[in-house]
């Protein structure tokens, strides 16, 4: 179990690591905005264009990075949706049984069905031909737009993330569940939760 709980302590220095990126992210997207609407009414006011769809398209794909790198991390700090109101009542290990089995039934799969789904499309998008070889890389049909493929990718990156921190989750469901370490992953996957039943 000890080397389980390391390997899940390496996943979750890889989901902080994507978490923090997506937080400086929310700067650079607010620095490009920024500058894009007074490139833009600056431009009108002297004649000139001072900006592009470019710049748009820069800041939608961080937009869409910055969610992308923050699923796992939004899993590990258990700040995802909970709909279930009768869990915080509940033990420790009740919500880890609970965690595990949907996890293992639901998230798992669910990651592993959209990296499927999208990968091929992706590769589309970075222009593999039915030969196997490689063209063109799809581009933006906006002037000025953007190779798609780059952003595409981050969608199997997304899922790969996420899935790496539902097996991390798994692991510390199991944790709490054998008694291995529990007061040490207890707080990660089950903050609010009552003390673990004896």
């Amino acid at each position: 179990m000890n080397a389980l709980l390391r390997i899940s302590a390496w996943i979750d220095a890889v989901t902080e690591i994507a978490g923090t990126i997506a937080r400086y992210l929310v700067l650079a997207i607010v620095a490009i905005g920024f500058t894009n609407v007074v490139a833009r009414y600056s431009g009108r006011f002297i004649g000139a264009r001072l900006t592009s769809n470019a710049w748009i398209e820069v800041q939608w794909y961080l937009y869409s990075i910055m969610f992308f790198l923050g699923f796992g991390y939004v899993l590990k700090h258990n700040v995802n949706v909970r709909v279930d109101f009768l869990s915080t009542y509940w033990s420790a290990q009740r919500r880890a049984w609970i965690d595990l089995v949907g996890t293992l039934l639901f998230l798992v799969p669910f990651c592993m069905i959209g990296i499927y789904a999208t990968l091929n499309p992706v590769l589309l998008s970075w222009g593999r031909l039915p030969d196997g070889s490689f063209g063109t890389w799809e581009i933006s049909p906006d002037p000025d737009g953007l190779p798609r493929a780059p952003i595409k990718s981050m969608i199997i990156v997304a899922f790969g993330l996420l899935l790496m921190a539902a097996l991390s989750h798994t692991i510390k469901c199991i944790a709490i569940i054998t008694g291995h370490r529990a007061q040490e992953t207890m707080d990660a996957v089950a903050p609010n939760a009552p003390p673990a039943e004896t």
